[in-house]
């Protein structure tokens, strides 16, 4: 209750980002504009550029926002945040997160904080990368992973026809979620679609219900007709999709996500280096990256071929085939569609175009539902879990918030790790030694990151330096835990053949 407490009173106070201003303008252009000029409007450079049903969202907001200030939905008063805009702003996020948390209520006994459902909560209702992205920061990341974590309890239930609503509500909320939409696709068509398989595990054709995948079709459509519907009448669809898919912001962000971009980014600059330093190459021949300027923009690599939107789009395929061929082949029910959601999470932020450093979560959160039922997954998550959460260290970059960045994170870590451990005791460590080095090499790099750094001159001749370091051994972890989470997969699958 105490943290609780202190994390509600953090949600409240005057901190905030560039993301409370892109939501209040947000506000203001669904309440004070027509519908035809939504995805039109470009007085701020915040322009909508969420699905059309987050823009009912907003446009709903907007009722109750003007009984606290009418002056926040003016689409003219850019950077307005009067203490009551910032009030409604906290606390929108804070009622839409309590909407949302559909945690089975137990019952009192003495091993209650010892049960697996109990430490799935904490997991996820405290996570401590929607904490800061969502109450420090600033968006509604916990609402929309409300519905995801809905949807898939109800495929866990076996209630397919309403877990595919709620997803398809959620890719009209935020498009980000296709992420994991091959999941999704494969599992409902292969083990919803198809009612029987053979003595071996194949699919039988003959099993194909089309009843079923009409009905599928018919809540699909009917969710997108209700969001786009009326920009399809506007004759504005295409408008609506360019605001969804600007791809001329460039490969990365401009704090680069920790994914394998980042790996290649870094390795682009380091052959660059060693090629002028060994005069192998003519720095002034070379063509002008732009990587680590920290703007959102297209940019091209100096020494490696640059990697255009089609290029990421191949490579993210090719990272989910697997998954999405195992539960196709192999099905195993809705702990196999699970995996294969988180690996298709993993394998879109790694590979992915602009991917924002925020959408490690969408592999963590999932994943801690295999943390509390699997040793070596529990292992995994907390590999993935520490890492991608400091990997969202640089959102909060004021000295103010580096204490309250630090004790969330701890309180949370320390949770994880022990419960974890308490939970799978008498099985051995759930980190290998090389996994323990890594992690304790996070103390290293924040040390050096948020106390060494701003106290040498390479502030001002450097000042992409932390946030690389950040991303690039970030990016090390996720990319482990990738790789350990398809070897399980594969590990199955061999298990699976010898039965």
């Amino acid at each position: 209750r105490a943290a609780e407490l202190s994390c509600l009173c953090l949600s409240l106070s005057d901190s905030h980002s560039t993301d409370f201003e892109v939501h209040r303008n947000w506000l203001a252009i669904t309440h004070s504009l027509p519908l035809s000029r939504w995805y039109y409007e470009n007085s701020s450079e915040w322009t909508l550029d969420y699905p059309p049903l987050f823009a009912w969202f907003e446009f709903g907001l907007s009722h109750v926002a003007r009984r606290f200030d009418p002056d926040m939905l003016d689409v003219q008063r850019l950077q307005h945040r009067s203490p009551p805009t910032v009030l409604f702003q906290r606390l929108s996020v804070v009622c839409s997160d309590l909407c949302c948390r559909c945690v089975r209520e137990q019952k009192p006994s003495r091993d209650l904080l010892k049960r697996p459902s109990f430490i799935l909560a904490v997991l996820l209702l405290w996570n401590f990368g929607l904490l800061v992205v969502d109450h420090v920061h600033f968006q509604y990341n916990g609402f929309l992973f409300g519905v995801l974590l809905l949807s898939v309890a109800k495929h866990l239930q076996s209630r397919h026809l309403q877990g595919a609503l709620l997803f398809a509500v959620l890719l009209n909320l935020k498009h980000i979620y296709l992420y994991v939409a091959p999941a999704y696709g494969i599992y409902l068509l292969r083990s919803f679609c198809f009612t029987q398989d053979n003595t071996d595990s194949s699919v039988r054709w003959s099993s194909f219900s089309p009843a079923r995948l009409a009905a599928l079709g018919v809540i699909v459509t009917s969710v997108c007709v209700v969001s786009f519907g009326p920009f399809v009448l506007l004759g504005q669809l295409p408008q609506v999709l360019s605001r969804l898919f600007p791809f001329k912001r460039g490969l990365c962000h401009a704090y680069w996500a920790p994914n394998a971009w980042a790996l290649y980014n870094v390795l682009d600059k380091t052959l660059v280096t060693l090629g002028v330093r060994l005069k192998l190459l003519q720095e002034a021949e070379l063509p002008k990256a732009s990587m680590t300027g920290g703007l959102v923009q297209e940019s091209q690599h100096a020494l490696l071929p640059s990697i255009s939107p089609s290029v990421t789009l191949v490579c993210t395929l090719l990272s989910v085939l697997p998954a999405a061929l195992s539960i196709w082949l192999r099905p195993r029910g809705a702990r196999g569609f699970l995996r294969c959601l988180v690996l298709c999470a993993l394998g879109s932020f790694l590979f992915g175009w602009h991917v924002h450093e925020k959408a490690v979560l969408m592999a963590v959160l999932p994943l801690s539902i295999l943390a509390v039922e699997s040793r070596e997954d529990a292992g995994i998550f907390l590999v993935l879990a520490t890492t991608g959460h400091y990997s969202l260290f640089p959102l909060l970059f004021t000295p103010a918030e580096l204490p309250i960045k630090i004790l969330l994170m701890l309180m949370f870590t320390l949770y994880s790790f022990t419960a974890l451990t308490s939970l799978f005791s008498g099985h051995g460590s759930l980190l290998h030694p090389l996994e323990v080095v890594y992690l304790l090499g996070l103390v290293v790099v924040a040390i050096a990151c948020e106390i060494v750094y701003p106290l040498t001159p390479w502030q001002q001749t450097l000042p992409f330096l932390p946030l690389l370091a950040t991303s690039v051994y970030c990016a090390l972890g996720v990319c482990y835990s990738f790789v350990r989470l398809y070897v399980i997969l594969l590990r199955q699958e061999v298990k699976s053949k010898q039965l």
